[in-house]
């Protein structure tokens, strides 16, 4: 099993750089298009999708995809790759420099390793969490890391989504940020920058990458919708499926911010 986790690092790594390089040189000058959902998608995220799309299915011929371009049914096999080719596609169609590369690995429905390549800050991250025959671990360029363990504080930083602005009519504890990209959003709270975050409508492709890495780094993670995320069902059509997260560095933290967002996860 040792071999075969060092070949899923090693593959991920290299390909997420692979498409981290070409997608610099399009960055801010890609043609962009609006989806039915609103958001952007630009000729870079097609490619980028097919790209590791067909490196999959060459290093892991028995390995299923979901991803965010093209195949949104979750898959029969045991493993399965979920993809978001550029996470942050308006930040990357503006030539905003916070985007990335996002691979999560789905072992019979649950994610059990990810893999974020953000180009424009050269920064992978990777991580382990529950995985078979494997410890668990967060790494950043391969150096551990871990959450903040410091109180709430004006001091300490907190990162919001677009879609979750409406809980800021509470007084908050700390000091906001937007980011405009999912997976590095919830990555600043692996990495120790921020104390917590909140995506208000992320879909499976968003956090399937992060969730290990958030967790293996001693981070809370909690849906803000009643049911479990994970496993995810076999035939179930993904694609429109919202899961509003909360994201906090420790757990003896999330009864005092869980009431400021719960909101978030009740459906309009």
């Amino acid at each position: 099993m040792q071999k075969f986790w060092t070949s899923v690092v090693t593959f991920s790594h290299t390909v997420t750089q692979q498409v981290g390089e070409r997608l610099l040189t399009e960055c801010g000058t890609a043609p962009a298009t609006t989806k039915a959902d609103g958001s952007l998608v630009t000729t870079s995220d097609q490619w980028a999708d097919q790209f590791l799309r067909q490196a999959i299915a060459t290093a892991f011929p028995d390995h299923g995809v979901l991803s965010e371009e093209a195949e949104h049914i979750f898959p029969a096999q045991d493993w399965c790759w979920i993809i978001d080719p550029i996470d942050g596609t308006t930040n990357f169609a503006r030539g905003v420099p916070i985007w990335g590369i996002s691979l999560g690995l789905i072992y019979r429905g649950v994610p059990v390793f990810g893999c974020i390549h953000i180009p424009p800050l050269n920064q992978t991250f990777h991580g382990f969490w529950s995985a078979p025959d494997h410890a668990d671990g967060a790494y950043c360029n391969k150096t551990p890391i871990q959450t903040r363990t410091e109180a709430p504080a004006g001091n300490q930083l907190f990162s919001f989504c677009a879609r979750s602005l409406s809980i800021l009519q509470n007084p908050f504890p700390c000091k906001m940020r937007m980011l405009g990209c999912a997976s590095y959003n919830l990555l600043t709270v692996a990495q120790g920058i921020t104390l917590g975050a909140v995506e208000a409508t992320p879909k499976i492709w968003d956090i399937a990458g992060v969730w290990p890495i958030v967790q293996a780094a001693g981070g809370a993670w909690v849906p803000l919708v009643p049911d479990p995320i994970f496993p995810l069902v076999v035939g179930q059509d993904y694609g429109q499926v919202p899961y509003p997260t909360l994201v906090i560095s420790q757990a003896q933290w999330v009864d005092q911010f869980l009431p400021l967002v719960t909101s978030i996860g009740i459906p309009a």
